[in-house]
């Protein structure tokens, strides 16, 4: 059986779930980002239980289709910008329906109407934080981190960055630097 939890998107939300799942005796198979294969049939006592605390740690057992595909959706995102050091050999709607086994258009449509944003908005807003996460590491160069993120152009990334967060990637990367400066002043 398939348990879907929304806003599972990290290694410490694993582990809490991780934990839940044993304190309510339930016996876990695997677990992945926005899902978990456990042995058997969970009862409703358990799946109230367990929703319960759940939602006391932020994370929500999903029920409806829609909401279990977007979620799929998005940990699949997550694996791919986060998680994954290779770049998907096809473009990320051929990938991401060939995973899936839907047509990216209506994946799109029900990311759409769940989520308010277009698939490819997630993708950019999470693309943008890797990179903020790469610039604050330091160890790759602004186009190391383009060709890492599957970006044409150290120019296309520049761009998209400036958009979502306002600031260039120099200038970010030179806040951190200031920083670091004015704390080691202290």
């Amino acid at each position: 059986m398939k348990l879907y939890i929304k806003y599972m998107v990290s290694l410490r939300c694993k582990m809490f779930v991780k934990e839940e799942l044993q304190n309510l005796g339930i016996d876990i198979i695997s677990i992945d980002l926005g899902v978990v294969e456990v042995r058997g049939e969970v009862s409703d006592k358990q799946l109230d239980a367990l929703r319960e605390r759940l939602n006391e740690g932020g994370l929500e057992l999903l029920d409806d289709k829609k909401n279990i595909l977007v979620e799929k959706i998005k940990s699949l995102i997550l694996e791919m910008i986060h998680y994954s050091d290779e770049l998907p050999k096809v473009n990320d709607s051929d990938y991401i329906s060939e995973k899936l086994g839907y047509s990216y258009n209506y994946l799109s449509n029900v990311f759409s109407e769940v989520k308010g944003m277009t698939i490819q908005q997630y993708i950019i807003l999470h693309k943008i934080e890797k990179a903020k996460e790469l610039l604050l590491y330091d160890e790759l160069t602004l186009t190391e981190i383009a060709y890492k993120l599957h970006y044409s152009s150290v120019g296309h990334l520049s761009n998209q960055f400036k958009k979502i967060t306002g600031l260039t990637p120099s200038y970010f990367k030179r806040i951190k630097e200031n920083r670091e400066k004015n704390l080691e002043e202290l």
